[in-house]
């Protein structure tokens, strides 16, 4: 054996556990997800007949089942624009040569380090009505505004039940998906603002293009790879919600927080029905392609256009 078929095998054996644990944890189970979406699978029942294509014929006649996929979208339609403009505004602010600005990169990261079931928890504390943060703050507000004599003191409701009305619960999901996902997001942005190169903007800057004119036509085409990449990734997750619904929510009120992964659990765990849970967990699977695949198709073609211009 030669030595460039020895380094071969060293590399091979360095990468046999991570391939091993992808192998067991993640690819067999996909593949058993499948057999399991082809039979009626209760967990509880021994008989588990093969239906075929029956299960996801039942899925696309269920009514719960679409209206999880529709809160699944509204949940990303909403989430995934703001988290991305929300996170190269505040990385924008962090790339400036301030003193400290070290520190408010950590303050903003914290989040999405910290466990989500911390933190959903911390946000049910601040949704609470009369006693949560923000009811507790607008109640601040109605007596300042009493004092000054503008109004009565409860000009604002303070009664608000934010995860309890319908109205208000997929925005308070959005709301805490925000925070939660900032960092990450920003610490990629920051990666890719530094990695422009600071002669674009001097000679742009002869050319009398600063502020504003310089962020459109250096910043954001120059940050199209990292904002296609911040783009996809958040997406995969908003399809992926599940942590923050099941703490706070769970589905409600009226279904309205339903989505798809919750969908999921319940169907697998509360009612045992393994088979229908492995379909629409195949559903998701499909969307989420789908979805990141026309992502990438539409923005690359503007990368496209961009270096033809």
């Amino acid at each position: 054996m030669n030595t460039h078929q020895r380094t071969n095998w060293r590399g091979y054996a360095f990468i046999a556990p991570a391939t091993i644990y992808l192998v067991i944890f993640s690819l067999l189970p996909i593949v058993f997800a499948g057999y399991m979406s082809l039979h009626r699978w209760h967990l509880l029942k021994p008989d588990k007949p093969f239906v075929g294509l029956a299960n996801f014929q039942t899925l696309a006649a269920d009514p719960f089942f679409r209206n999880a996929v529709f809160n699944s979208f509204v949940y990303a339609i909403a989430s995934v624009p703001l988290g991305v403009v929300t996170s190269l505004a505040v990385a924008l602010l962090v790339t400036r040569r301030l003193r400290g600005v070290g520190v408010f990169r950590t303050l903003f990261y914290i989040p999405g380090i910290c466990s989500q079931v911390a933190i959903s928890m911390v946000w049910i504390w601040i949704l609470l009505p009369e006693t949560g943060l923000i009811n507790y703050c607008v109640g601040k507000v109605n007596g300042w505004i009493a004092g000054a004599g503008l109004a009565d003191s409860g000009l604002i409701p303070t009664t608000t039940n934010f995860l309890q009305e319908p109205g208000w619960a997929m925005a308070a999901l959005v709301a805490m998906s925000l925070w939660i996902g900032l960092g990450p997001r920003m610490i990629i942005f920051v990666a890719g603002l530094q990695n422009i190169s600071e002669e674009l903007y001097e000679a742009a800057s002869l050319d009398g293009c600063t502020g504003a004119k310089s962020f459109w036509h250096i910043t954001l085409p120059q940050l199209a790879p990292t904002t296609l990449f911040v783009t996809v990734t958040t997406t995969i997750a908003a399809f992926q919600l599940f942590t923050p619904v099941y703490m706070m929510t769970k589905g409600g009120p009226q279904r309205t927080t339903d989505v798809v992964l919750y969908h999921i659990y319940k169907e697998a765990w509360q009612k045992f029905e393994l088979g229908m849970a492995s379909a629409q967990s195949y559903v998701l699977f499909a969307m989420i392609v789908l979805i990141a695949a026309v992502q990438l198709w539409l923005m690359r073609g503007g990368l496209a256009t961009e270096e033809a211009r």
